[in-house]
């Protein structure tokens, strides 16, 4: 290869990687543009405090069904099985 074909391939790298930032760039002020849009106009909005009430209390549902879901710890499996097996001796039993 020689340095011209690798200088060609260097530059190729390089504007690739200006257009991607770029681009991403581009899409991050796009997105906060339009945030910061339906904030303004939810402010304007008559109900907004009902309305952020209701955010909070969805909100808050969320993170009970988040907190359920994670972090209740599962009975132990070894406890599960000895579980199992006395309520196979008690019917072997009568």
């Amino acid at each position: 290869m020689t340095r011209e074909t690798e200088s060609g391939r260097r530059r190729g790298l390089d504007e690739q990687a200006v257009l991607l930032a770029a681009g991403l760039a581009d899409l991050a002020v796009s997105t906060l543009d339009s945030a910061v849009g339906t904030v303004r106009s939810l402010l304007r909005r008559s109900d907004a405090t009902e309305l952020a009430a209701q955010a909070e209390q969805d909100l808050m549902a969320r993170g009970r069904l988040v907190l359920d879901r994670y972090a209740t710890v599962p009975p132990a499996h070894l406890e599960i099985l000895a579980r199992h097996a006395l309520a196979r001796r008690a019917g072997d039993d009568v």
